[in-house]
This record gives structure tokens, sequence and C-alpha cells, in this order.
């Protein structure tokens, strides 16, 4: 294979390539403002006390938050957020109370720093947070009336405190909106904790013990909160992912075949009308340059067979000037008795190895 042809091939093989490194140069990764919201279920953990648990039905949760992306991963965010659960039981002593009931709600700030990668349609991300939170309950507690008791126990109220979080999440970036992308995640946020005061009103009994009137209870306010949520993210100020030029092969060079008697190098009548072929073909196309080769067959010494090539060579040139192609577009040259087309011995008269081709490129 000759130089040119390789660095053609070379330079045909790489332009996929190129194309292929342009599109992944794109990085869906979060650059600049961004919000997101999301919405799910919510699992909070029982909460114990010395005598007491209270165990929670599945709930929901809710996020809303703006941040910033540096475009390498990174990103930080203010959070603000909330769960809801209702009670399901309220165990005393290991058994169940009657009438079980209220609701346990969480809301809170978070400052939150997180982490993207990059892994193309899909980008998985990890994240830490810290904050305040205030956890709320809402007529916690439980009602007896039977077996000449009767009375509630009733606990409300808010404690406010130290809050923190683990996220781990994928986000589905949408090729068709440049900064939209679709979330799951799931999180863990808890806070620190303190007993809530209530206050018991009647008189009870719960497993044989009897609790009086009006004396002060404390319940459980343990908040470990377990979230699958589904969400949004926007991203502002992105554009589209840059779109990879297609690949378009050059047209295949074409080739005009002129052939010569032995040992001539003078232009005969078919001759001239296949380089007026040429020279047509080539005002049609889009032809940036014309290579003349010239041959001869293996008759004759090498050193006279070059000689005759070029000549032959030149005289077509000749006439594609004469014709009206520049003579900067051509390039003349003779190559002997070498890349013989019908391949022979040496001294051997082939009337298709004595011959000029002309290559349109």
């Amino acid at each position: 294979m000759s130089l040119k042809k390789a660095l053609l091939a070379a330079t045909l093989l790489s332009l996929p390539m190129a194309a292929t490194a342009n599109a992944q140069s794109w990085d869906p990764r979060v650059q600049g403002i961004y919000i997101g919201a999301g919405l799910g279920t919510n699992y909070l953990d029982t909460a114990d006390g010395d005598r007491t648990s209270i165990s929670f039905e599945w709930g929901w949760a809710g996020v809303l938050s703006v941040g910033y992306g540096f475009g390498n991963g990174l990103r930080i965010e203010l959070e603000g957020n909330y769960r809801n659960n209702d009670v399901d039981t309220i165990k005393v002593n290991g058994v169940n109370t009657p009438r079980a009931g209220g609701t346990a709600t969480t809301w809170g700030l978070m400052v939150n720093a997180l982490y993207d990668f990059n892994l193309g349609p899909v980008l998985p991300y990890v994240g830490v947070g810290a904050g305040y939170a205030w956890h709320d309950y809402d007529s916690v507690g439980f009602r007896q009336n039977s077996g000449g008791n009767s009375g509630t126990v009733n606990v409300g109220g808010t404690n406010g405190a130290f809050a923190y979080q683990a996220i781990l999440g994928l986000a589905f970036p949408i090729q068709a909106v440049p900064g939209l992308a679709l979330t799951a995640e799931g999180r863990f946020f808890g806070t620190a904790n303190e007993d809530i005061d209530g206050r018991a009103n009647g008189n009870f009994s719960v497993n044989g013990q009897a609790y009086n009137a009006r004396e002060s209870v404390k319940f459980p306010a343990d908040n470990y909160n377990w979230s699958l949520l589904f969400g949004v993210r926007y991203n502002f100020g992105r554009t589209a992912a840059p779109v990879a030029a297609p690949v378009v092969a050059p047209p295949p060079a074409r080739t005009f075949l002129v052939f010569f008697d032995w040992n001539r190098d003078n232009l005969t009548d078919r001759a001239r009308q296949i380089i007026a072929e040429a020279a047509q073909a080539s005002r049609t196309q889009q032809v940036t340059r014309l290579e003349v080769n010239g041959y001869t067959d293996t008759s004759g010494s090498a050193q006279y067979n070059m000689g005759l090539s070029i000549r032959r060579a030149n005289n077509v040139a000749a006439e594609l000037v004469r014709l009206g192609i520049p003579r900067n577009q051509i390039v003349a040259r003779g190559f002997g008795e070498t890349n013989l087309l019908v391949p022979t011995p040496d001294n051997t008269r082939e009337p298709q190895n004595r011959r000029v081709e002309i290559i349109l490129r």
C-alpha cells in the first residue's frame, strides 16, 4: 500500500472515533443553579421507651430543594422536607393499648452535599446532609373505657433537634429537554430526640398495672425515617448535547484508461475520446485533482520504460489542458514498468500494460 493510500485510510478511520469522542465529551452532570422536588413514601421506625413503644403506619414524604452544581459531579443544595405518619399501635409493658391513634409529623431544613457519577444515560449519586428539624406528636395516645376503667392518655407537642440524612439516588437526564432529569432515591433521615411529655386522665389497667388519673407520662420520640422518593430536577441554562456530524465518505475515485501502441507515446483517436470523457466528468463532479499516471509493459529496459511512461503521462496531461482543465489541477507522473495491470514476465509485450490512468479525486 502506498503512503498516500495509508494516510487516506487512517484519516477515514479516525473520523468516526473523533465524532464519538465529541459526543462523549458532553457531560450531563449539573452545572450551575438547579431546583428539584420529590414525593414518595416514608417508613418511621418504632419509637421505644422504658415501658412504652409506638409503631407507625407507612406515611408519605416530600422534599423541595435549590442548589448549585460545579460541573464536576459535586453539588450543594438547600432542602426543605416534610414527613407524616399515623400511629399504628401503642404498647405499654409489651401489651397493645386500646384505641391507639395520633399522627407524627416532621419538617426541617437541610444543607446537603452530593456527588453525581457520570455513567452516560444514568447518573447515580450519593449525598449527606445536616440541618434542623421539628418533630411533632399530634394527639398521640390511647383511650380505655372497659372493665371499670376509663380515661385517656394523650401526648401532643413539638421538639426541635439536630437532623442528619444519607442519600442514594439515580438521575435519568431527558435528552429532549436539556437540563431536565427524573430522579429516584432512597433516604435515611434522623434527628436527635427527646421524650415528649403527656398527661394521663382517668384510671387505667394495662397488663395488670394500674395507672392513676392526672399523672404525667412521657412518650418516646425516636425519629428514624426511611424514605423512597421519585421526583424531577431542572438545571437552568443547559443546552442540548452536541450531535456528532455524520461522517460522509468521499466519493470513490473514478479512473479512465488510455492505451498506447507498443513503444509509442502519441495519442490515438480513441485515446483522445477517452481523455475528453475524463475532462467532461471532472467538470460535473467535485474533483479537486486529476492524477495522470503513465505505465509501460516489460519489453525494453527499465530506464527506457521510465522515460516512455513519463512522456505518455505528459501527452495526456497536455490534452487535458487543451480541453480546458487547469494545469495546476493535474499531477502527471511516470511509473515505468511497475504496477502492471496484467502480470507478465520480463521482456513481454502486453497491450493492457501500455497505458495511462486518469484518476479523478
